[in-house]
């Protein structure tokens, strides 16, 4: 390792030399399986060296961040680095974070106590039920247990126990929430995780009966908004910002054409299989947690080039069959975030506004292409993988170019 970073021999000879030889190639080795370039390895250990000087390693108890800190403050002052200059923020930064989870992969690094709201093992039961006895997806597991989470540290830090809650405390828990500028629906679903919860805790004992009967969710109105999808346009411009031969460019382009030309959710794209591709017989598989079934697609040609080049020169030689990564260390599969994230960055830097900007805004936009081809709602259903017509039906609002055709009809003077 060592030689390949610093081909100087006495440069190396200082480096391997210097005290925790094996400690300091550890972590290195551990670094470069996870991805880390070169540069960043020599960053690194040039941290390691340092480090060991000013902390006195290895330690005979854990490392405060106060330590860490006053180190860095040591080690950026001017002749510490063999340089004139006093270290910039970000140098610091960055010392600091090398130092963190190199202390914390040696288990020397002195970890605070993690704060536990008092209802931790409460949390924790429900979650298992949600996961063991409901069989809910992941996902909904994550976002109703945020939920539930955040509103058991507010009564926490308000000192109020889960057996004295009351009604009054849960409708001041949605109007902080509805404050936040949040639309109805959303206050709808926050309301409901909560009385999900609130069914389950009056099952154990936990709190008094009745609180969850007594929530009510706000009023929705199905299909009450408009979708606001990309239009064609401005779908064919954000596919050409990714015609470029960076990583990043290459990557990008496959995932957007998936999400354009099938309109996949982002938890479809980032769940994507090596074995999914069928080259053979050009299918595409596609695993949609949402309904809990497989589809089948046709593989594009323009997909499958793109596909093709991600895999030749860009994706990370993983023995994981997981088909998308991210392309810095650490190396890690492509998070349903982050494709969303994919989009809404480039959409932003074309000056698309006031429309939806993440990975939905295609699906929205593939839904009202397919309409506007002349499929009826059925066969889009179909193909993006709709369990009913109703979860289609909202597309069909904004066929402006059919609205148009009614209005034009002549009512032979009845109008």
């Amino acid at each position: 390792m060592f030689e390949d970073l610093f081909p100087n021999s006495r440069v190396l000879a200082r480096y391997r030399d210097a005290p925790l030889f094996e400690d300091r190639l550890r972590y290195l080795t551990h670094c470069a399986d996870a991805g880390a370039r070169d540069s960043t390895l020599r960053k690194i250990a040039g941290h390691q060296l340092h480090l060991a000087r000013l902390l006195d390693l290895p330690p005979k108890q854990g490392i405060s961040m106060g330590r860490i800190e006053d180190a860095a403050q040591a080690w950026a002052q001017p002749g510490e680095r063999r340089s004139r200059q006093p270290a910039t923020q970000e140098a610091r930064t960055r010392f600091v974070g090398h130092a963190v989870r190199w202390l914390r992969y040696a288990h020397w690094l002195e970890e605070s106590a993690i704060q536990r709201h008092a209802h931790a093992r409460e949390l924790a039961a429900f979650v298992e039920w949600m996961r063991v006895e409901r069989g809910w997806a992941a996902a909904t597991i994550r976002g109703c247990g945020r939920t539930v989470e955040h509103f058991l540290r507010r009564l926490g830090a308000e000192g109020t126990a889960l057996a004295s809650l009351r009604i009054t405390h849960i409708d001041q828990e949605i109007m902080r929430y509805q404050a936040r500028g949040c639309n109805r629906v959303s206050i709808r679903d926050y309301a409901e995780r909560l009385r999900t919860f609130l069914h389950y805790a009056e099952q154990r004992g936990w709190c008094r009966p009745g609180l969850a009967s007594g929530i009510l969710p706000s009023r929705t109105h199905p299909g009450e908004a408009l979708p606001k999808g990309l239009d064609r346009d401005e779908v064919e411009r954000l596919l050409a910002s990714s015609e470029g031969d960076r990583p990043t460019d290459i990557r990008d382009r496959a995932v957007l054409l998936l999400l354009s030309t099938y309109g996949l959710r982002a938890g479809e794209v980032c769940g994507l299989q090596l074995d999914d591709l069928d080259w053979q017989q050009e299918t595409l598989r596609v695993r949609c947690p949402k309904p809990g079934r497989s589809h089948l697609y046709p593989l594009a040609a323009s997909v499958g080039q793109a596909l093709l080049r991600y895999l030749r020169e860009v994706r990370p030689a993983r023995p994981e069959r997981t088909l998308f990564w991210t392309l810095n260390a650490p190396l890690r599969p492509l998070a349903g975030s982050a494709v969303s994230g994919i989009v809404h960055s480039r959409l932003n830097r074309l000056g698309v506004s006031g429309k939806r900007r993440g990975a939905h805004a295609l699906r929205h936009a593939t839904a009202q292409r397919l309409l506007d081809q002349g499929l009826s709602m059925k066969q889009v259903g179909d193909y993006l993988g709709h369990r009913s017509v109703r979860s289609t039906a909202i597309y069909a609002k904004v066929r402006l170019a059919s609205l148009r055709e009614v209005a034009d009809i002549d009512l032979e003077g009845l109008a």
